[in-house]
């Protein structure tokens, strides 16, 4: 048995092959003064790759300005998108935004742009982290966090 998000054990038979935590840190001069750009570009590679994913916005106005940017980032790609609760057939979108407060179903792929650490299922995590030294705090405890859980983690710069 292994350690996981659960609260209790799971037998390693039911569990995913292996639980990730990718932490993208942002440093090149593109994502810099535009963080959700980053958040786009992940997107794009999930959906090029048929991963079904949940974006789990800060708050509405994160997940509207997503929303938009997901639409105009980039002339030559098209990812289906949209805000969760908007619409009753969300479950068409490969790309689901959820805002704080707002059901959205497990995908298999999380962004997660919330303070705190997904402890939702799934089988990857991407956490984006900014180049701020300040807000990179506590994104080093969430690192711990996923490890505690018995999640693979890595980091990338970006």
């Amino acid at each position: 048995m292994r350690r996981t998000l659960f609260p209790f054990p799971i037998p390693h038979s039911l569990l995913p092959a292996l639980m990730r935590a990718d932490f993208y840190l942002i440093a090149k001069p593109r994502f810099l003064t535009e963080p959700l750009r980053l958040v786009c570009e992940l997107a794009r590679k999930a959906n090029d790759a048929n991963l079904w994913t949940l974006v789990l916005a800060r708050d509405m106005a994160q997940a509207e300005e997503l929303d938009e940017l997901l639409w105009a980032f980039d002339d030559d790609a098209y990812i289906p998108h949209q805000i969760a609760g908007a619409d009753v057939d969300e479950e068409e979108a490969q790309v689901l935004i959820a805002p704080p407060g707002v059901e959205a179903p497990s995908r298999p792929l999380v962004i997660n742009l919330r303070d705190d650490a997904y402890r939702g299922a799934c089988e990857r995590v991407l956490e984006v982290v900014p180049a701020d030294p300040a807000a990179r705090e506590p994104l080093r405890e969430r690192w711990k966090q996923y490890k505690a859980l018995g999640f693979e983690v890595s980091k990338y710069d970006m």
